[in-house]
């Protein structure tokens, strides 16, 4: 089916930081680059205004011609293999932290340098260019700065590799092509989203801990106030007092379980045992709010006395 330009440039203005007119004529590299890069950092889709006429006619075109030629050095494509190949490594720093620098760095500058030899009629070897990154990266031991160097060598490497892309070969349906840009994009974008939400969940605990903080610091002049009662003196008074509750607290509850003050554990266990069979409520549904006032006097006569022992 023939391509237009005013559909070409139409996609250019709606869709073109995500790489829509180059999907559109068939050059699902280019698209796949604009989308992981919004449009070639947003330059990229401005310098498209001008080549969109010459690409709807490489679309329209018939197959055939440049077999076995090998495309001249192009210091554009070269400059731009180093920027992205620069780009996707320092994402992969970034967004990967828990896989090795020596595997997940060089990977990505290899894909990214790959990605731009790829776009239009040309092609690297990709073998040779990830071969050149790994060697490079290793070189530098993976360190973040190296992306820089490694990019270099992946580029170079790819430009003396660099290919016209085999002609007449049968073109897979737009729903496989969507398909598998999908998928690139995910392979991106997810590790992105992962570090993402690591970076949001982190920032949601501190503001959640926010309000103990303040409360925290609220309640430090009265713990200080505490302090200096117990230095001067003052806090004897206090801790007579709670003993003194105390004391009553033991008494009543001994009254409660029918003992006498001072009985054994084992006797307070066994009053106890015996006292909740007969006042437990579904034993006497006949009087069942008495059953159930008293049910919760023995249980807490029997915290009262062992609880703080347990």
């Amino acid at each position: 089916m023939a391509k237009r330009l005013l559909v070409a440039y139409g996609l250019w203005a709606v869709g073109g930081p995500l790489g829509l007119h180059h999907l559109y004529l068939g050059r699902d590299s280019h698209a796949l680059l604009w989308m992981v890069t919004l449009g070639g950092f947003g330059g990229g889709w401005l310098w498209d205004f001008w080549h969109l006429p010459a690409w709807v006619a490489a679309a329209n075109r018939a197959p055939g011609g440049r077999v076995g030629a090998v495309p001249a050095l192009s210091p554009l494509r070269l400059a731009g293999q180093v920027a992205v190949g620069t780009y996707f490594g320092l994402v992969a720093a970034v967004a990967m932290p828990w896989v090795p620098a020596l595997v997940a760095q060089p990977l990505a500058v290899g894909l990214g340098v790959q990605l731009v030899a790829s776009v239009g009629d040309q092609t690297a070897r990709a073998p040779s260019t990830l071969a050149a990154a790994f060697v490079t990266s290793l070189l530098f031991q993976g360190r973040v700065l190296a992306v820089l160097p490694t990019s270099l060598a992946a580029a170079i490497t790819a430009q003396r590799h660099q290919r016209y892309k085999p002609q007449g070969a049968a073109r897979p349906r737009l729903a496989a092509r969507l398909y598998r840009l999908g998928l690139a994009c995910l392979a991106f974008a997810a590790p992105l989203a992962c570090r993402g939400l690591c970076e949001a969940a982190a920032v949601l605990g501190t503001v959640l801990a926010l309000p103990r903080a303040v409360t925290e610091l609220l309640l430090l002049p009265l713990r200080a106030t505490g302090l200096l009662a117990e230095v001067l003196g003052f806090a004897g008074r206090f801790l007579a007092w709670e003993r003194s509750g105390r004391a009553e607290r033991q008494q009543w509850a001994y009254e409660v379980l029918g003992l006498l003050p001072g009985s054994s554990a084992e006797d307070v266990h066994r009053s106890y045992r015996e006292l909740v069979k007969l006042w437990h409520p579904d034993h006497n549904r006949q009087r069942a709010e008495e059953a159930e006032r008293r049910f919760i006097e023995l249980q807490e006569a029997y915290e009262e006395l062992l609880g703080h022992r347990r």
